[in-house]
Parts: C-alpha cells; sequence; structure tokens
C-alpha cells in the first residue's frame, strides 16, 4: 500500500508521538517546509517516520507525483496548503485538511487568502480539526465530512513523576512566547509574581520541571485581528502533571471542550485582569477545589492520546477511502 503524504511547517516535539502513531496505523511520510516555529519549547525530537524537507511550492511536485495514496495538510503556510490540494487532485487522490482555526486572521495579507481558505474547506474530502469549536467553525464555512484528532501529547513524559512537586510557596505559571496575544501582560497586571517562561524557549524537561513546582497554569491567550488560540497544548502537559488550570474564553482548550469551567479547570473573560486574579485567589485559598481540578483535569487529558488523535485521522482516510484495513482506535466525537 502506498503511504499518507502529511504537510506541514514543523514538527515540534508534542507532534512527534502523534505523528509516531499515525504512521503506525497508516503508514506516511512527513513533508516539512520551514517557516516560522512559534513554539515555546526549546529544540525538536527527531522524528521516528519517514520525512524529508521540501519548499512550500515543491509541495505541489510531492503531492502529484504517483507516490502516495492520500494527502494531508494543514493550513499553515501561504502556498502548501493549496499546493498540497492542487497536487492531489492533479494525482486523482483524496485531499484532508487539517486545522486548528475558529477565525480568520484579519490583516490585509489573511484577507487576501480568505477565498482561498474558503476553497479548501469546501473542497477537501475530509476536513479534520483541532476540537468541535474548529468543526463548527468550518461547516459554518461550507466544510463537509468533519473530523476530530484530539490534540495531544506525551502522557509518559508529560505525566512523569518529578521530585520536590509543590514543596516551595504557591506559584502561578505562564508558559510561552512574549506576544501581545499570549496576555502575559495582563496575567503580570493580575499576578507580579506570576512564573513566567518561554522566553527564551526552554528545553520540555525545564518546562515539565516549573509545571511539577506550581499550583495553577494561566494560559491568558486574548483575540486578536490575527490570532485566536487554536488549543493550547501546554493545558494538557499541566493536567498530565495535575496542575490545577486557569485559562481565557479565547483558548481553543476551553472551547473545545477539555477545560470546562468548575469542572477540569476555570475559565475568565479575556482580557480582564480583575476576573483573573480573582479566579487565582480562589484556587490559592481553597487547596481542595484546586485538588479537585487538578484531578478532573487529569482524568480528562488521558483521553486526549496520540492514539486517539492517530484514530481521528485514520477515520478521515478511511471516509475517503484512503483508509488502512483494520484501524484500531475510536476517535472523539467532532
Amino acid at each position: 500500500m502506498k503511504p499518507v503524504l502529511l504537510v506541514t511547517g514543523h514538527a515540534p516535539g508534542d507532534r512527534v508521538a502523534p505523528f509516531a502513531a499515525l504512521h503506525e496505523r497508516e503508514s506516511i511520510e512527513v513533508a516539512l517546509f520551514g517557516g516560522r516555529d512559534r513554539h515555546g519549547a526549546a529544540g525538536r525530537a527527531a522524528l521516528p517516520v519517514p520525512h524529508r524537507t521540501v519548499g512550500q511550492r515543491g509541495v505541489y511536485g510531492l503531492a502529484a507525483g504517483g507516490r502516495y495514496r492520500a494527502v494531508i495538510a494543514g493550513l499553515g503556510g501561504r502556498v502548501a496548503p493549496l499546493a498540497a490540494a492542487l497536487g492531489a487532485r492533479r494525482a486523482g487522490i483524496p485531499f484532508v485538511l487539517w486545522t486548528g482555526l475558529w477565525a480568520h486572521p484579519r490583516s490585509a495579507a489573511h484577507l487576501l487568502s480568505y477565498t482561498p481558505t474558503l476553497w479548501l474547506y469546501r473542497s477537501a474530502g475530509a476536513v479534520v480539526t483541532y476540537g468541535p469549536h474548529v468543526s463548527e467553525y468550518v461547516r459554518r464555512r461550507g466544510a463537509r465530512n468533519v473530523h476530530v484528532a484530539p490534540q495531544a501529547v506525551d502522557a509518559a513524559f508529560w505525566g512523569a513523576t518529578v521530585p520536590g512537586r509543590r514543596e516551595r510557596a504557591f506559584q502561578v505559571l505562564f508558559v510561552g512566547r512574549p506576544d501581545p496575544e499570549k496576555g502575559r501582560a495582563v496575567l503580570l497586571d493580575a499576578w507580579p509574581d506570576a512564573v513566567c517562561v518561554g522566553d527564551p524557549p526552554v528545553p520540555p524537561e525545564e518546562v515539565r520541571n516549573f509545571l511539577a513546582g506550581s499550583h495553577v497554569l494561566v494560559v491568558a491567550s486574548l483575540r486578536t485581528r490575527t490570532f485566536r488560540e487554536p488549543w493550547g497544548l501546554v493545558v494538557n502537559e499541566a493536567m498530565h502533571q495535575r496542575v490545577a488550570v486557569i485559562a481565557t474564553d479565547q483558548v481553543g482548550a476551553a472551547a473545545g471542550g477539555l477545560l470546562r469551567h468548575e469542572r477540569t479547570g476555570l475559565v475568565v473573560p479575556a482580557g480582564d485582569a480583575g476576573a483573573l486574579r480573582a479566579a487565582i485567589e480562589r484556587l490559592r485559598d481553597d487547596p481542595g477545589l484546586r485538588e479537585r481540578l487538578a484531578a478532573a483535569g487529569a482524568a480528562a487529558v488521558a483521553a486526549h492520546t496520540p492514539q486517539a488523535w492517530a484514530g481521528g485521522m485514520s477515520a478521515a482516510l478511511a471516509s475517503v477511502g484512503a483508509g488502512a484495513p483494520t484501524p484500531r482506535t475510536e476517535p472523539l466525537a467532532s
């Protein structure tokens, strides 16, 4: 059986296990076209699957070359998604779009890309999303045959026991870039003593150690003209470390159902420093609530495995006649 071509800009550490799980099920080859790396962790693990580096314009020839039974591509890159779709059409094979977008950026350059993006939603044989919030968004724009591949990280790594967990005074943690849309300034207004890591990027082991030593993680992302947090994998990472999480309502992990207010974490309005401060104080003053939310988060994230992500991708491939004969994992509902 021919492999499936997966086109993406980068393969940061948190994508390695899901890509490996998909390769085990379906046999894939990953085409990496580069671009801006927007992930906060330093370094990049070696991909344990066949992969190559290609320019965005080279994606068309690769997809059209007859070596693959289907093409999967994300929306990253100005040229790569269209090149992948057109190459698949030229080869007469299915094209599957993978997206976490739940608001189209409104810069001048992105406005020019809106019509081509609509064409991708509507022409793809299947669309695979980060979660139900994205599924709703793409369906409203004409996507059909929509599936969810739940966002996942390596549970064994992020859930590993770290010595000296939370022996210090109450600590609030922020992990991410200092870019305005990440909301770090709002957090520091609400809680000046918050520990901020990610500028410069730090190795995943250090992020895990910071999580293990913290009582609360805050994901303070804001919606801007060019950004709406697609998911926020640090939420998954924190839940595996049994850290209580506070996120804004503009974080995909909250909109997508992993972080549910008062059940698996706390959700506050984006940009509201007062509400954020009140939520932090509440978790500081109520250790029982903090532990209950952390335990519920750990239970919820247990379903967000690399195998579940691969299962969502496999379901999409099967729906367009390009799947492996014996899928072994049930995807989450879309």
